[in-house]
């Protein structure tokens, strides 16, 4: 039953040599046109006659024979493969499904599907509303038909699944398995709607029902698992992965809480659990039988038989890995992979012998401990506890995936070619325990000599280095591990001996080499360390980024092999970002250059020959006005603030954190505010800042500067002196839904970190495709954005990275604020309060210091440059067009910037993976 709903909902066209069922739906609804492109491909085909005749048929039968086609699955067959046969026609059928789609290019969405059987899904949804409540759908809530409308694309999905599967058994496909301790989803409802390409048709069914799809999408939340780009890219990885056909499976943690929702009241964060399991645990599928053992503690021995090492960790306590599998979808694509999330378990939850005792709490001790893993993404690590239960989860994770691994490796091959068949892939130092894991396994479990088993680790692993921050290089104090890892700290151990023997050699003994590139140092151990040493490659994620690392961060390792050095500049998942975020610019796009964008967004550079086009830069600035009304319509009732659509959308939406600047914009308002304090009538356009993040629960900075922006909205949004001229707003709780609301609308995109510390960001390219102007320095992947947009479509300013590292050792940020009478002010304003609160410690930070060196990330250096280029912005937007053929620059060369992309760079350079 799933079998014939998956070949009747999902049939693809394609574009070179056509070997699949052609769109026999599509066929229909295209009317005349498609009955000529049927007639012509009959005619064509002489020899084909027996094959065609139920297709040729009178014009007066032409309706019978389409009736027929529908309902009879033999003559469907025929008349599909008459026009598969008809190879001259393909290209007219893909436009001919293409016009199927009109709904989507009006942005209402639609299907890329070849056929949608609409009774048959009725059916499945009226069954599984039968199975999973024992109800009909007009008794049913919507959380019922939302979680029956899930369980029915998952059947879809897994369906698929298993078709894929056996493809690439019949293949003997080598896979990449993406280790990341983060993957921030967001919804999967839509997507998974998107990708099959049943929006529409799905809609109209529940249409039908009594239910709106749109009222059961907002039923889901998002699966926060997650803090913010890193876990984004993870999640765009495997949707690229799986859209353009490759095998992959993702490994991470099921928390059973994400990333917190955050409330703000009365300016400060509070940090709320974030239950996404109760209606997002819909996707998920256990695989009990892939269950894994974990091992914590204990002693290791180690004994020789027979001239072999033998060695067994006792005394341990014993942790249970449950995995649940994932379904991830790929746009019009026969593949479907997995994302494996591992959920925490004690062996036995409940001592009914300690219980009989008395001993109450100590009987459910093991359940406690072994849950506690698994229970929230990022445990505050600014205590023992916290950093002991942070090296649980890396390490919990690790395991398991790479026992599953293995055993999924040898049901049909050996050790040995372990290398040529899978691809291990460290996502940030997180997962780098999964190094000395898979030596463990080789070295105890298979008897492997240390250097065999070497050479298969590093023919296996390779790793993303995210950031150049030393903060986020993570370091593990050595007590913690040895205590919790016993063998593990062992093998690191011997790692670390034999690299910096490798070291020393190659530097000639220079002790200053060894030991500050050895994996342990003192008294820690230095995961990014161990990942370059495991690695056969080694890349960072935008051009910028990739020569720090091997000019700074790890200029010893890059000259003793700079081979294994590379860059793969980050993408971002642009059908999402489009198709689903921005429907409306999606069908101007498509009006304009065809939809060919979608499956390559390289063709987005079509769009730039409509630059000069006055209709389409005027349509474009229609739809920016109305998702800028949406946004608004948002605003006014989660801020109860009114913002005016026609002002310009000024938004820094990200994770708050020090580099990142929110400080320095925020900063630049207070001084536009006193300005028009001064002066009521300047003229400058109206202008709504938006800002939206997150701050670490521990980080207290960071909390201080959402206070202050929380501050300067109350301070500007009620001074009824300034006349609306400009609005502040912070939008709490930012995720993944809300960005898809709030980056359509936006003219102007904040990227503002200080040069050399944003490795890439990925924000900058979702608002890019959207028509937003990069307001930024020229750090991370803004040096892309530059090169592809030009000077002229972007506004630049500030320090470049080699200028801060020279001024670093003598900067003196009173220099600039004794200099610069505008900042001194705002600084000074600080001090005195902003509607009522006091911002010592901010002010502090900036000229004498609180915690550290003054003004560590050269906001005071920078805020003359970024006052002036905020000016020149103003004056651009005055000219309409001119700013709408800068917004259009900007989406016609975004295509580089798109995951499939960067996905097929990983494919071809690092893991050498074919398409199925």
């Amino acid at each position: 039953m799933k079998k014939t709903l998956e070949t009747t909902i999902v049939l693809e066209v394609s574009e070179k040599k056509v070997k699949k069922k052609a769109d026999e739906n599509a066929a229909v609804n295209a009317g005349k046109e498609v009955k000529k492109e049927k007639n012509a491909a009959i005619n064509a085909e002489s020899k084909a006659k027996k094959e065609k005749s139920a297709i040729i048929n009178a014009g007066s039968k032409a309706k019978a024979n389409k009736n027929a086609a529908i309902n009879a699955e033999s003559k469907a067959k025929k008349e599909k493969n008459a026009v598969i046969n008809a190879e001259s026609k393909a290209k007219k059928e893909k436009n001919a499904a293409i016009n199927a789609e009109k709904e989507l290019k009006k942005g209402k969405g639609a299907d890329v599907s070849s056929a949608f059987d609409a009774a048959r899904f009725s059916d499945s949804l009226v069954g599984q509303m039968k199975k999973m409540f024992g109800i009909m759908p007009g008794e049913a809530q919507n959380e019922q038909m939302y979680k029956v409308l899930c369980t029915v694309v998952k059947d879809i999905l897994t369906s698929k699944r298993v078709a894929f599967k056996e493809k690439m058994r019949a293949q003997g496909t080598k896979q990449v398995y993406y280790m990341s301790v983060e993957f921030l989803l967001g919804k999967s409802l839509k997507n998974h709607l998107m990708n099959l390409g049943i929006t529409g048709g799905v809609a109209e069914v529940l249409k039908g029902l009594g239910f709106d799809l749109d009222g059961l999408c907002e039923i889901e939340q998002d699966a926060g698992l997650g803090n913010g780009g890193l876990g984004r890219l993870a999640a765009a990885y495997m949707d690229a992965l799986t859209s353009e056909g490759y095998a992959a499976t993702g490994f991470s943690i099921r928390y059973d809480y994400g990333i917190f929702k955050q409330k703000i009241v009365d300016g400060w964060q509070l940090e709320l659990p974030d239950e996404w399991l109760n209606e997002g645990g819909v996707w998920l599928a256990p695989r009990v039988e892939d269950t894994f053992e974990i091992k914590f503690g204990g002693r290791v021995d180690e004994e020789w038989n027979d001239g072999k090492l033998s060695v067994k960790q006792r005394d341990y306590t014993a942790v249970l890995a449950v995995p649940y599998d994932m379904n991830v979808s790929g746009y019009n694509s026969g593949a479907v992979n997995t994302l494996r999330l591992w959920s925490a378990k004690a062996p036995v939850d409940f001592d009914l012998k300690l219980f009989s005792q008395g001993e109450f709490v100590k009987a459910t001790e093991s359940k406690s401990y072994a849950e506690s893993i698994s229970k929230i993404l990022y445990p505050a690590d600014n205590h023992y506890e916290g950093k002991s239960l942070r090296l649980k989860q890396q390490y919990f994770f690790v395991s398991a995936s790479v026992q599953s691994i293995l055993k999924k490796h040898l049901k049909y091959n050996y050790l040995s070619n372990l290398p040529e068949k899978v691809a291990i892939h460290i996502n940030d130092t997180h997962p780098a325990l999964c190094v000395p894991e898979l030596m463990r396994i080789l070295l105890d479990e298979y008897s492997y000599s240390w250097e065999d088993a070497w050479n298969i680790v590093k023919g296996t692993v390779s790793y993303t280095n995210h950031t150049v921050m030393a903060e986020a290089l993570e370091k593990w104090p050595k007590e913690l591990f040895r205590s919790l890892l016993p063998r593990i700290y062992q093998i690191t151990e011997e790692i670390d001996r034999r690299f910096k023997e490798e070291i020393g050699a190659f530097f000639q003994n220079d002790g200053g080499a060894v030991y500050r590139n050895a994996i342990i140092q003192g008294n820690d151990i230095c995961m990014a360390n161990l990942c370059v040493a495991a690695s056969h490659t080694v890349n960072g994620v935008s051009a910028l980024h990739s020569n720090i690392l091997k000019e700074s961060v790890f200029r010893d390792y890059y000259l003793m092999r700079p081979e294994i050095f590379t860059n793969v500049t980050n993408g971002i998942t642009h059908r999402r970002w489009l198709l689903l975020a921005n429907p409306k610019l999606s069908g101007l796009l498509t009006d304009t250059i065809g939809d060919g964008f979608v499956r390559d967004a390289a063709e987005l550079k079509k769009f730039e020959k409509y630059k000069d086009d006055k209709g389409v830069l005027l349509s474009l600035d229609a739809i920016k006005r109305s998702n800028k009304i949406r946004l608004a319509e948002y605003i006014k009732t989660a801020n109860g603030v009114t913002v005016n659509p026609d002002a310009i959308f000024d938004v820094q939406v990200k994770r708050l954190h020090e580099y990142k600047r929110q400080l320095l914009n925020a900063l630049n308002i207070l001084n536009l505010y006193m300005k028009l304090k001064e002066n009521p009538n300047l003229d400058i356009n109206p202008r709504v800042f938006v800002f939206g993040a997150k701050a670490a629960s521990s980080y207290t900075m960071a909390k201080q500067i959402i206070r202050f922006i929380y501050q300067l909205s109350v301070l500007i949004n009620n001074d009824a002196d300034i006349k609306d001229k400009i609005k502040v707003v912070f939008l709490e709780n930012y995720r993944v839904t809300l960005a898809e609301l709030i980056i359509p609308a936006a003219n102007v995109s904040e990227q503002i970190s200080v040069a050399g510390k944003e490795a890439s960001g990925t924000g900058n390219m979702k608002f890019m495709i959207n028509g937003a102007v990069t307001m930024g320095t020229m750090d991370g992947a803004n040096i892309e954005i530059f090169e592809n947009v030009g000077e002229e479509n972007i506004f630049i300013f500030g320090l470049q990275a080699n200028e801060i590292e020279d001024l670093r050792p003598n900067y003196n940020p009173t220099y600039y604020y004794n200099h610069n009478l505008e900042l001194k002010r705002v600084i000074d304003a600080l001090n005195s309060g902003i509607a009522g609160v006091s911002f010592r410690d901010i002010a502090d930070s900036l000229t004498i210091g609180v915690y550290g060196k003054a003004d560590p990330y050269f906001v005071t250096a920078d805020f003359g440059a970024y006052s002036e280029a905020q000016a020149r912005l103003d004056k651009a937007y005055n000219d309409g067009i001119g700013f709408n053929r800068m917004s259009l620059m900007n989406i016609a060369n975004a295509g580089f910037f798109a995951a499939d992309r960067s996905v097929t760079e990983y494919a071809d350079r690092i893991w050498k993976i074919k398409k199925v």
